[in-house]
């Protein structure tokens, strides 16, 4: 197959030229016409992949747990999963710690600049630290609280409450565990019928990807530009180095903590794993949200991973809502940032108690852009710094939003591919079969 006709390729070309239209029309002042006639495309993409989440979620669980021959086989599976999706989370947010104390990003903001920071963004993080405050009055045992749904009706309108469905989902698969095989079968192959529709939906909706991933692009860089493009040049010179920071982290979290995974716990090369999630990783770039990739990562997981139905139904719709490893990893390098650039010095007890506090807000974070920053704050407030200071840091927010999402997504597949090869159910496919195929084949169906 020639390269320009798969899926990633496309996407990718769709990134780059969406960043290039982005950058002409910040410069020539396109920014309303971007707004009225582009990023419509990419709020239809986005609003495609949201669409099909919740019945991917219900339908794959349901599914995925009715099908396990005993409830000893679940727990093992799901002991597994939230074991090393916590792990993981833990080892991001030690890596997050030592870079930013290695490359003490906060010394290199010049003090007209802080303020500027402050006065532009000062209005949005006052928001934040309310919403924040009343996110932190909540009682300790508030998040359990939250993900036992009282309407399942009102839980499937807001993607927000995603894991509330997910916990409706394992309670159905367990109670159709415990019916009479008879009287299940009729209920468990509509929801794997259900399952086939969606698969198929998300083929169809991989066909819009390159176009919808140029519209968020070219609308993401004049958001954050206005029609002003040295707003960026500015931006990037003041928080360069705290972007330099983030980056590596979640460049040393993949490279470390991930690779590891793959190469001594699973049959895979790291080469063939990451040129296999290329697809989701872009997707999840370009949205900034784990749960909207979510159709298109479990694709990726059963397609060209191997990771079998029942692992992946389970794993990852789990990982879209619990495993945020890029987030708490950011979490932890923008709090100390912040502290450094006001001049606060931050003691091994409070970094510990940033470990702490992130892997517990990473755990309840919603699978949606920038939900991140609204725990940032109540990290913020635990170790003593004033919330004032997310103002610093929201300009920047967005970009990195980004590659944080990537890092999440990424998790969730290794995490997933890990667990599937200790159960002995990862069953690698060929050479050159996978998710690229989908959308051609759909193409000559439909032409």
């Amino acid at each position: 197959m020639p390269w320009y006709k798969k899926l990633h390729w496309q996407i990718i070309l769709g990134l780059v030229l969406g960043l290039i239209y982005g950058i002409v029309a910040a410069a020539s002042g396109w920014g309303r016409f971007t707004d009225d006639w582009i990023a419509p495309f990419g709020d239809i993409f986005i609003n495609l992949l949201k669409l099909i989440a919740v019945p991917l979620i219900l339908a794959s669980l349901i599914t995925g747990v009715a099908s396990l021959s005993d409830l000893k086989k679940l727990s093992r599976i799901g002991g597994k999963t939230i074991a090393i999706y916590i792990a993981t989370t833990v080892v991001a947010l030690i890596i997050g710690l030592v870079v930013v104390n290695l490359m003490q990003p906060g010394a290199h903001v010049p003090e007209d600049m802080k303020q500027k920071l402050e006065e532009t963004y000062g209005s949005d993080a006052a928001g934040r630290a309310r919403m924040a405050e009343a996110a932190k009055e909540r009682g300790p045992l508030q998040p359990i609280v939250d993900m036992v749904p009282s309407n399942l009706f009102d839980s499937a309108s807001d993607n927000r409450n995603m894991l509330q469905v997910v916990f409706f989902a394992i309670f159905a698969g367990v109670a159709l565990l415990m019916v009479p095989a008879e009287k299940a079968r009729p209920l468990v192959r509509f929801f794997e019928s259900l399952n086939e529709l969606v698969i198929k939906m998300v083929e169809i909706i991989m066909l819009m990807a390159p176009i919808g991933v140029f519209a968020l692009m070219a609308d993401t860089i004049t958001s954050i530009a206005g029609d002003n493009l040295a707003q960026i040049g500015e931006l990037l010179a003041a928080l360069g180095y705290y972007c330099i920071a983030v980056v590596l982290g979640l460049i040393l979290h993949m490279g470390i903590t991930y690779s590891s995974l793959i190469k001594f716990f699973t049959p895979l090369s790291l080469k063939r794993f990451y040129s296999s999630i290329s697809p989701a990783q872009l997707v999840a770039f370009s949205t900034s949200s784990s749960g909207a990739t979510l159709p298109v990562t479990m694709e990726v997981a059963e397609k060209n991973l191997g990771v079998s139905e029942e692992v992946s139904s389970f794993a990852l719709p789990l990982g879209a809502t619990i495993n945020m490893d890029g987030t708490a990893l950011y979490q932890a390098v923008a709090a100390v940032f912040i502290a450094q650039t006001l001049g606060m010095g931050l003691d091994l007890g409070a970094q510990i108690t940033i470990i702490l506090t992130a892997v517990l807000a990473s755990i309840g974070t919603a699978a949606v852009p920038s939900a991140g920053i609204i725990m940032l704050v109540i990290i913020l407030e635990s170790v003593g710094v004033p919330s004032s200071g997310i103002a610093l840091i929201l300009g920047v927010d967005r970009i990195l939003d980004m590659m944080r999402t990537v890092t999440n997504v990424t998790g969730d597949l290794a995490v997933s591919t890990v667990v599937a090869a200790s159960e002995r159910q990862l069953h690698v496919p060929p050479p050159g079969e996978g998710l690229d195929l989908a959308p051609l084949e759909l193409e000559k169906a439909l032409g």
